[in-house]
């Protein structure tokens, strides 16, 4: 069996190469995003993270609780987003994106096409197939997913975008499909939050990190043994900050 055939293996493998463009893609944007958060005069962690998840359905309460597991939003700070006039609440609960959020994500992903199409200028020509991949997995992780990834995917995909900003926030996305694999894990072994966050190494993480790898891969069951390889070099070849 070949390393990109033994799946709770790759899942393991690729989550580390996901996290890691994930995060040199926010590192390179740092200081367009403070920029744009200058000038709009907003506090806008919160629109950053969801991004992909506000122009394109409303944010529950269950969602928000997922994707915040292990680190809760408390109320003010929605109030603050109410109150600045990012976020408007639904009589049925929901949270929306009002047309100051939604205006403010629309120069976000320009910041972010500019970002990656400098960064991965030189990858060009394998953005395509790499967000196509991504794109492949969100859909084949959608009857597998918990409630974060439910929230989150399929993520906001205006016409126009570019290869670099789709791969960027699916990659984002499918990050969601792997905490909500994680979450079942560790509830698995009768554990909160809190519990898992403080949990040392040792025989009871080994068991959570072997099932969250096995839930996480079954979305890779969907590509061919050529597809999963072209996903992990291709990230692997990607520049980074």
């Amino acid at each position: 069996m070949s390393r990109f055939d033994d799946l709770p293996g790759y899942a393991a493998s690729i989550a580390s190469l996901i996290d890691a463009v994930n995060l040199g893609v926010h590192i390179a944007s740092r200081p367009l995003s403070r920029e744009l958060t200058e000038r709009s005069g907003l506090q806008t962690d919160l629109l950053v993270d969801l991004r992909f998840v506000l122009p394109a359905r409303p944010l529950t309460a269950e969602g928000l609780a997922a994707l915040y597991r292990y680190n809760p939003f408390n109320r003010s700070e929605i109030d603050v987003q109410i109150t600045q006039g990012t976020l408007v609440a639904g009589g049925d609960g929901t949270l929306r994106a009002t047309a100051t959020a939604l205006s403010f994500i629309a120069s976000l992903y320009e910041a972010h096409a500019a970002v990656t199409g400098e960064l991965w200028a030189a990858q060009a020509d394998r953005l395509p197939e790499l967000a196509d991949l991504a794109g492949r997995l969100l859909e084949a992780g959608a009857d597998g997913g918990g409630a974060a990834f439910a929230q989150a995917s399929p993520p906001h995909e205006p016409a126009g975008t570019p290869p670099g900003v789709l791969l960027f926030n699916r990659l984002a996305v499918l990050r969601y499909h792997r905490a909500d694999a994680h979450a079942d894990a560790w509830r698995g072994e009768g554990l909160t939050a809190a519990q898992i966050i403080a949990l040392p190494p040792g025989p009871a993480r080994d068991r959570i990190e072997v099932e969250t790898n096995r839930r996480a891969a079954r979305p890779y069951e969907s590509l061919t043994t050529r597809d999963r390889q072209a996903l992990l070099l291709g990230l692997s070849a990607l520049d980074l900050p």
